[in-house]
């Protein structure tokens, strides 16, 4: 099997109109997934007579001078003269962030982006996935081996060297252009589609992280009543396996079975809705789940669960807003060591104290009597109170941690590492270190009375955040020496 079976040669074409670029990008991806899923249904009926390959599409930026550029700009733009490149997957899903990428770079440099056909190859898994209508049989299924006619996932070269700083150049000497590649895109797009039983497409660019089902049921509670109201822009409500309603009273009668992390999205029709994501407890699945959800580029994430009062003057139901971080939740020490400081986000931390002021109905120095702000403390380790509490207690005091949970420093850490912007608003629980542990009747009395109001003030910031211009959300606080040229 020697003779290689590929789409028609394309030659690879200059623009400098954005909406253009991204309209070939369709034009060369949709080209290549047909020309797979076609030779992949032929391949069910006999064995193909040689190798196929169809290839990612490419965004290739050439910059040959130092530009001025407006150095209040966190992206969009390149630091130097050189070859910027990436490959690009689904340009349909990511058609208004790849629009507003490349224009930013057309504008600021005013030379031509070039669209063409990369040296990377489309694995089959990837272009089924998104067929929606064709499965990729197990292996043995079919009379040959399927990897000795289609590309499969390569996890050898799907990783986060570019997101990490591991990565300067890619093996043509080009500069990454974008954060993750089409390879690593694709990976996510199909864990996120496993983990939380919706599909990409209805994720929105602001996402809420919670780790209990109460918020899940706030959270339709609220999408119900924002589609009752036209002044909110709301046009639908999505839950797991894809159950859309466009009414108040839509019926959603949900899986029998829910996926790990089930996944939520009250949506508009720009992308600038509410994603919630109940990621249950551990920083296993926070980690997991900020991975994949980074693909798609979000405006900005916050937790909004429940934590562990540290304090005696605290009061279960209070509020911690996070400024700081102790991390001891280990999962992220390979990709960002932990001597990397982790900086509170001003228009995050801003748009979550307004949010839960306007709520309470409490302002200023009155404010501090239901909410602190200060460090928090995630651990790996859920039955810590357990242990020797000479240790972690002294280590929490010296960190003058105020609240202690197992998720929001890992979703702030990956936030950091993905550069997209984070914060934390937790609601105390319990206090174990005073006497008042999490039992099932206060458990049902804090339930009832706080989950509405915790959630109602997480949706507030994030509608503030949405205000607010993208470069200023972007801001330069998360951007390294060497960055890419897209957000």
């Amino acid at each position: 099997m020697t003779d290689l079976q590929t789409p028609p040669a394309q030659t690879a074409e200059n623009f400098m109109d954005a909406r253009a670029a991204v309209a070939r990008l369709k034009a060369l991806y949709a080209e290549a997934t047909g020309f797979l899923l076609e030779q992949f249904a032929a391949s069910l009926k006999g064995r193909p007579a040689g190798r196929v390959r169809a290839y990612y599409p490419e965004i290739r930026f050439t910059v040959t001078s130092f530009d001025r550029i407006d150095s209040r700009l966190a992206f969009g733009h390149v630091a130097e003269p050189g070859v910027y490149a990436t490959t690009v997957t689904r340009p349909d899903l990511f058609d208004n962030y790849l629009t507003q990428q490349l224009d930013l770079l057309l504008r600021n440099h005013g030379v031509p982006v070039q669209i063409g056909v990369s040296e990377t190859p489309i694995p089959l898994h990837f272009a089924v996935a998104h067929a929606g209508t064709v499965t990729v049989p197990q292996e043995g299924v079919l009379e040959f081996s399927l990897r000795d006619v289609f590309d499969v996932p390569d996890l050898a070269t799907t990783n986060d060297d570019i997101v990490n700083g591991d990565r300067l150049h890619h093996p043509d000497g080009s500069r990454p252009l974008a954060a993750f590649t089409a390879q690593r895109v694709d990976y996510s797009l199909a864990r996120l589609s496993h983990y939380t039983a919706t599909d990409a497409g209805h994720f929105q660019n602001h996402v809420l992280f919670t780790n209990y089902q109460f918020y899940v049921e706030e959270f339709e509670a609220r999408a119900r009543a924002a589609l009752a109201s036209p002044e909110g822009g709301y046009t639908a409500f999505v839950g797991p396996g894809n159950q859309v309603i466009t009414t108040p009273d839509g019926e959603m009668p949900g899986l029998s079975k829910l996926p790990q992390m089930p996944a939520y999205h009250l949506k508009r029709a720009d992308g600038q809705g509410i994603t919630l994501v109940n990621i249950g407890v551990g920083p296993s699945n926070a980690k997991t789940a900020t991975d994949h959800i980074a693909v798609l580029r979000p405006h900005a994430w916050l937790m909004v669960g429940h934590c562990a009062g540290l304090r005696n003057t605290q009061q279960l139901g209070d509020f911690v807003l996070a400024h700081a971080y102790l991390r001891e939740d280990h999962v992220l020490d390979a990709d960002l060591p932990v001597w990397v400081p982790i900086p509170a986000l001003a228009e995050i931390q801003i748009a979550l104290q307004e949010a839960v002021a306007e709520v309470t109905r409490l302002d200023g120095y009155e404010l501090k009597r239901i909410m602190r702000t200060g460090t928090v403390a995630t651990i790996d380790n859920r039955n810590w109170e357990l242990r020797d509490q000479s240790g972690p207690v002294a280590r929490l005091s010296k960190s003058r941690a105020i609240a202690l949970d197992m998720e929001s420093a890992t979703i702030a850490a990956n936030g950091y590492r993905f550069r997209v912007p984070y914060g934390t608003l937790l609601c105390v629980s319990d206090k174990p270190l005073h006497g008042e542990l999490k039992l099932p009747g206060m458990a049902t009395e804090f339930y009832r009375t706080q989950v509405g109001r915790h959630l109602e003030i997480g949706m507030r910031a994030m509608e503030r955040l949405r205000e607010m211009p993208l470069e200023r959300i972007h801001s330069r606080k998360l951007r390294s020496f060497d960055e890419t040229a897209f957000l």
